[in-house]
């Protein structure tokens, strides 16, 4: 095929890049005839392969196959088709230097300014039920080889991994071009990608056999019958059926401190902050992790759109959308800022909804270490992205919190259920006072399920769904009242408050009781529950006892 010389003047900025050329070769087809028409009408040229390059021209627009380009016809059943020097160095010249072009000038290429790609379905696959043969030849080579090196010459070419950007692509075509800040984004997202589907693929093979890979593990004395954990307590003696086993991710630059060690290890099928993918920012530290964890703890504790602030692995702000907001996960994270700005300031954000626009302007305008959510808008990802050191967090699309917990202690480790239980409101005693109406006691319940990401002695005031005051991690519950009833000031008056344990004397209770509240909840279960209830009942507040309580050490 005869290439026509570049013009180097189109190379002399590269910012808005035309597109002239294109490479389509994609496995899920949805809005594919979209993009093609789009494409075919601006006059690109598109190159493709296989069964996109004939479901194309079967809708009557022009391609070019691969083979056409390469000279080379599909070998091995197709693994080999488009790892070819004609088709990667059009992905990955760097049409800046002049060097680059005369080179390519010289081989006869041309280079591609867009690429559409996306890859076998692997997870499908595997989900289906097939056999390792068919699951084997789901393995993509080329499609990740291709999606990689557009995106590291994303100065050059826009790689496209999701049909989600069609639109956004088809628009850049018809305005004269793709720009810089889109490539970035799109390649951004082409790394998660491909990162998330070599997981996938690593995964699989782990599951399949034992690799020797590097971990620790716990042999069980004895296998009972039962499942899983519920064969753990099932177990009258020895050690039983619980295996600690990790895949290393990564080696971290440091652990909680400078002189300590870190790296970061995966479950093989986890699904949770561990394999949340990054988009943009420094390298995460071990307290970065242990932080962004806290705070999805404590906002995915919400069914509504929900924003929780950590600092230190305790809630500098949890908050919920009010009904009817336009933008519910802007205004979740607004109120959540709202109760402590100062503590806010270098603290890790997690969202339990996508991040909006709204939100990303926000966030922007406050120094923040982390933001971890399932997902970015295409604009919030492009305004936090302006931001050098902000790490951006996508959450897997199975994201689940982990059922168990386990800690390391001397000579061991213990092992509990996940507290992810709350007693519903309905369920409650009301120990003392006048039933309150539905809204105060779905404020009640919204400040219950809060007080369980706060470090004991635990103390949170909330109002309009959204924490105006918390106490933590003190020595006795007095201190946590007071320390509440501090941060929330004159807001404090009229708040709701929830204790993560039981008043072992009315002293806490009368420090939120003298700054206003008008509503408790708390376990119950003193043996001074009668002196407790009589200062809440002299203060005519009505309190209720929820039966359960919700440490966090």
């Amino acid at each position: 095929m005869a290439v026509q010389s570049h013009d180097p003047s189109l190379y002399e900025h590269r910012d808005q890049i035309p597109v002239r050329r294109a490479l389509i070769s994609v496995s899920d087809k949805t809005r594919l005839l979209d993009l093609a028409a789009a494409l075919a009408a601006a006059g690109v040229e598109i190159v493709s392969t296989g069964s996109t390059a004939s479901t194309i021209r079967e809708a009557g627009h022009s391609v070019t196959d691969v083979a056409d380009v390469t000279g080379f016809a599909e070998a091995l059943d197709g693994r080999v088709k488009t790892l070819h020097p004609a088709v990667h160095s059009g992905l990955l010249a760097d049409l800046r230097l002049a060097d680059h072009r005369a080179q390519l000038d010289e081989l006869g290429y041309a280079p591609f300014e867009l690429v559409v790609v996306n890859l076998y379905p692997f997870e499908e696959t595997v989900a289906s039920g097939k056999p390792a043969a068919d699951v084997i030849e789901n393995v993509d080579i080329g499609g990740p080889a291709m999606v990689r090196a557009t995106a590291k010459n994303h100065a050059n070419a826009a790689i496209v991994v999701s049909p989600a950007r069609y639109d956004q692509v088809i628009a850049a075509v018809t305005e004269g071009g793709t720009t810089l800040a889109l490539r970035r984004s799109l390649a951004t997202e082409a790394f998660v990608h491909t990162a998330q589907y070599d997981a996938a693929v690593a995964n699989w093979f782990l599951d399949q056999e034992d690799l020797g890979w590097e971990g620790v593990e716990a042999q069980p004395a004895e296998e009972p019958e039962g499942d899983d954990v519920d064969s753990i307590f099932a177990a009258t003696e020895g050690y039983v059926g619980y295996e600690v086993f990790g895949l290393r991710e990564s080696v971290l630059r440091y652990g909680e401190n400078s002189h300590q060690r870190a790296a970061l290890f995966t479950e093989n099928e986890g699904a949770g902050i561990a394999q949340a993918g990054q988009l943009h920012g420094k390298e995460m530290s071990y307290n970065n992790y242990v932080d962004a964890d806290a705070a999805l703890r404590a906002a995915f504790d919400h069914e509504r759109p929900a924003v929780a602030i950590i600092k230190h692995a305790n809630p500098c702000g949890i908050a919920v959308a009010p009904e009817g907001a336009a933008d519910p996960i802007a205004a979740a994270h607004q109120l959540a800022h709202a109760c402590d700005p100062t503590s806010a300031f270098g603290g890790v954000i997690a969202a339990n909804r996508v991040v909006t626009r709204a939100m990303a302007e926000t966030v922007a305008e406050i120094f923040t270490e982390v933001v971890v959510a399932p997902g970015f808008e295409p604009e919030a990802l492009a305004i936090l992205s302006q931001k050098k050191n902000i790490r951006l967090l996508v959450l897997p699309t199975d994201f689940t919190p982990n059922p168990v917990e386990l800690r390391q202690v001397s000579g061991g480790f213990l092992l509990q259920d996940a507290d992810r239980a709350f007693a519903p409101a309905s369920e409650w005693q009301l120990a003392t006072g006048t039933a309150v109406d539905s809204e105060t006691l779905a404020e009640l319940e919204f400040a219950w399920r809060s007080c369980r990401a706060v470090k004991s002695n635990g103390i949170i005031l909330t109002n309009g769904g959204a924490s105006v005051g918390v106490g933590m991690g003190q020595v006795n519950r007095v201190d946590s009242c007071r320390l509440a009833v501090e941060r929330a000031g004159e807001r404090a008056a009229g708040a709701v408050a929830a204790s993560d344990a039981f008043f072992p004397f009315a002293d806490g209770l009368q420090v939120l009781l003298d700054a206003g509240v008008r509503a408790v909840v708390q376990p119950g279960g003193s043996v001074r529950d009668p002196e407790v209830i009589a200062a809440a009942e002299a203060a005519g507040v009505a309190m209720y006892f929820t039966g359960e309580r919700h440490f966090f050490h």
